[in-house]
């Protein structure tokens, strides 16, 4: 699986690189702090996964990275997905190592 780490995330932002960002915690999760993206729970995937590029890379987030490989694992061995990155250390490595004003928890 690939990742990719915040900072390697803030650079690609700050290069307005094109990508998606999916976001698998839950709505009060989100609610809590997020990098903004699409918000698909990881149950709703299934259900959802016709709002998930296949063009662009998509950056899958969650709270620790452990979600988002799921979601990943799921859409690459089910669905044949190639353009899958995991945010590694999920949204709380953003917040330690990039944005520390962000909202932990």
């Amino acid at each position: 699986m690939d990742e990719i780490t915040a900072q390697e995330l803030k650079e690609r932002l700050g290069r307005s690189a094109e990508l998606q960002i999916v976001d698998v915690r839950e709505p009060v999760e989100f609610e809590i702090c997020n990098l903004g993206g699409e918000l698909i729970p990881l149950g709703e995937l299934p259900r959802q996964v016709n709002r998930i590029r296949r063009d662009i890379p998509v950056v899958m987030v969650c709270h620790h990275g452990f979600r988002s490989a799921q979601a990943i694992n799921y859409l690459t061995q089910r669905l044949g997905y190639d353009n899958l990155l995991n945010l590694k250390g999920g949204i709380h490595a953003w917040a330690t190592q990039v944005d520390p004003t962000m909202r932990v928890y």
